[in-house]
């Protein structure tokens, strides 16, 4: 059993907590350790490594003398240096003043540029290859779907089908079906397909072909609900089948895509199968900003809800290859998508309702640890590949800030002067508490 799926049932603020201190903290601690391992390896001296900020709960001292703690606010950590005034950096200038010159070299201000520069880009770095480990890691487990299409699990649906476990899928209504992960022929073969409650499958059982009939390919079931949406809200479930909206049947999630977007928010009246039995629930779809193959966005009304085919496709264990480049590329379109959406929110194309704060973000870790350990685990990636590229922004205070007056450096030959950088940083803190202002703002009233 999957324990995480228990968490609707708990459910509660207490829930939604401890998952986003679970996912924030396994992603600082491997961004502060990027930090100190590779401060390390350069000859920077770690004194201490914190998770968490504030009073401290537990620590040690490992045999290099760094003191590895547990503070008592879970939102954060930090590596403090040799010479650093505080766990934020600055100069410890007293400190500073009564090193030789081998301990300046072990310090953060007095290693060579390169390995200042080393050590600060490591965070990020090693945020993205979180990312991508733990990418590959849920694609080598959940596998990818065999070719040719072939049956591994039928989805409990309200009407009779005739297919089974083990079919081999050749044909829907006389066309085979193309390449399951060629994405553009896979939506044009759906689309060519007739509109009607019932089709006509040609598959492969025990040696023979046979033709046997079955629901719409694609019908209108809840696979997935959305975090934050209106379907969570209003109670879909995973395996809910969509039969009416205001009175009206549906049989295809194509008919829902269509109420759904042309309500213009109106509240939509669902007919629901679930476990056998109708019910009902009322929802207003919610303006959503999605991205579009250009880059640009396109706004859509949503209910959250993610549909699927009438059966779970049979899958098989890719290679580490395959498995790890879509690991790869999927922290690229992470990455591409969120600098697009953050430079439309700033030319004012999109609303900033799609930035989201702690309060989204911790709901977001409770809604997906309770829909299974690998989405939960999918959704740490992509929140630590949103760390890691966060951190990279040219902001004083973030590592990106760093690595511009790094930059700077190299460049002039010269750091910049103290009451500069105080100044700056100063700015960086301004600008991080007002982003964060903005997205507590978007969770409470967009």
């Amino acid at each position: 059993m999957d324990l995480t799926t228990l968490i609707p049932q708990f459910g509660g603020l207490l829930w939604t907590l401890l998952f986003f201190v679970v996912a924030l903290s396994i992603i600082v601690a491997i961004h502060e350790y990027g930090h100190y391992i590779v401060g390390k390896k350069t000859g920077i001296y770690p004194e201490v490594f914190s998770l968490g900020f504030g009073p401290v709960l537990w620590s040690r001292y490992d045999n290099f003398g760094t003191k590895w703690q547990i503070a008592a606010i879970p939102f954060g950590g930090f590596v403090k240096f040799r010479g650093d005034a505080n766990a934020s950096g600055g100069v410890d200038g007293e400190a500073m003043q009564a090193l030789d010159d081998t301990a300046l070299r072990s310090t953060m201000h007095g290693a060579p540029l390169w390995a200042r520069t080393a050590t600060v880009a490591a965070g990020p770095v090693f945020n993205f290859i979180l990312s991508i480990v733990l990418f590959t890691g849920v694609l080598l487990v959940r596998g990818v779907v065999t070719e040719p299409l072939t049956v591994g699990e039928l989805r409990t649906m309200p009407t009779v089908q005739e297919l089974q476990i083990g079919d081999v899928v050749t044909a829907i209504e006389g066309a085979a079906p193309p390449a399951f992960d060629d994405a553009d022929a896979y939506t044009a073969f759906m689309k060519a397909l007739p509109q009607k409650p019932e089709l006509e499958y040609t598959v492969l059982r025990r040696g023979s072909e046979q033709v046997v009939s079955g629901p719409y390919v694609y019908p209108p079931i809840v696979t997935q609900v959305a975090p934050r949406s209106a379907a969570r809200d209003a109670g879909l479930q995973q395996g809910d089948v969509i039969t009416a909206i205001d009175g009206e049947p549906v049989f295809a999630f194509d008919q829902l895509k269509q109420k759904v977007e042309s309500s213009d928010g109106a509240t939509l009246a669902l007919t629901i199968w679930r476990d056998g039995k109708d019910v009902t629930a009322d929802l207003t779809p919610r303006r959503v900003d999605e991205p579009q193959a250009d880059n640009s966005f396109k706004t859509f009304f949503r209910i959250g809800v993610i549909g699927g085919i009438l059966f779970e496709p049979a899958t098989q264990t890719p290679g580490f290859g395959e498995a790890f480049m879509a690991g790869v590329n999927q922290v690229g379109r992470i990455i591409s998508g969120s600098l697009s959406g953050m430079w439309h929110m700033v030319t004012g194309a999109i609303s900033t309702c799609n930035l989201s704060g702690p309060i989204g973000i911790a709901e977001t870790s409770g809604d997906m640890a309770s829909q299974g350990t690998a989405n939960f685990i999918w959704f740490i990636a992509v929140l630590s590949t949103a760390v890691g590229l966060i951190n990279l922004f040219p902001i004083p205070v973030l590592d990106g800030g760093h690595l511009v007056f790094y930059a700077y450096e190299a460049v002039t030959g010269r750091q910049p002067s103290e009451r500069v950088l105080h100044l700056l940083m100063k700015v960086g803190v301004a600008v991080v508490l007002g982003v964060m202002i903005l997205g507590v703002t978007s969770d409470l009233f967009c």
